[in-house]
């Protein structure tokens, strides 16, 4: 499982012109689901993004993290994070979760987010979205929940 981390000043989604979601201050995480994840990625996951000391402190150093700053969430599925471009010009997405697993652990994904006690927005999974991004700093982090210590990378 992959998250895209990116530290905003402000986010909105929205689906046909519709605004679905929308943070002040805080983290657009974008959630690719791999085949092969478990609840134990999200396990992983979740904690790391919501602990990641990316926001200053007052003297400007990343010292802080969203649940210190009371920063809010805006969760997005993207699939195509898992995109294998090593061959050819058109991105493989095999290695993606299977619509309906990748839908099921990305609804577990927000309801861990959630229990932190974080605000959390979400897009829609399946939807075509508008993603519009205050990105802060900009600070963009990924995350992989394959290349946590121990942990074999799997392809």
């Amino acid at each position: 499982m992959k998250a895209l981390v990116q530290r905003v000043s402000g986010a909105a989604v929205s689906i046909a012109g519709r605004e679905v979601g929308r943070i002040g201050r805080g983290l657009v995480v974008f959630v690719g689901v791999a085949a092969g994840d478990t609840e134990g990625d999200i396990d992983y996951l979740v904690p790391k993004m919501v602990n990641l000391r990316i926001f200053a402190d007052e003297a400007g150093r990343f010292n802080l993290s969203a649940l210190e700053t009371g920063g809010e969430l805006l969760l997005v599925s993207q699939f195509t994070l898992l995109a294998d471009t090593r061959k050819g010009r058109r991105p493989s997405f095999t290695g993606a979760a299977a619509p309906e697993e990748a839908e099921r652990l990305f609804d577990l994904f927000v309801e861990q987010a959630r229990a932190t006690g974080l605000a959390v927005a979400t897009g829609r999974f399946g939807q075509y979205m508008q993603v519009d991004i205050h990105n802060d700093g900009p600070v963009t982090i990924l995350l992989d929940s394959r290349e946590k210590a121990g942990t074999q990378t799997r392809e």
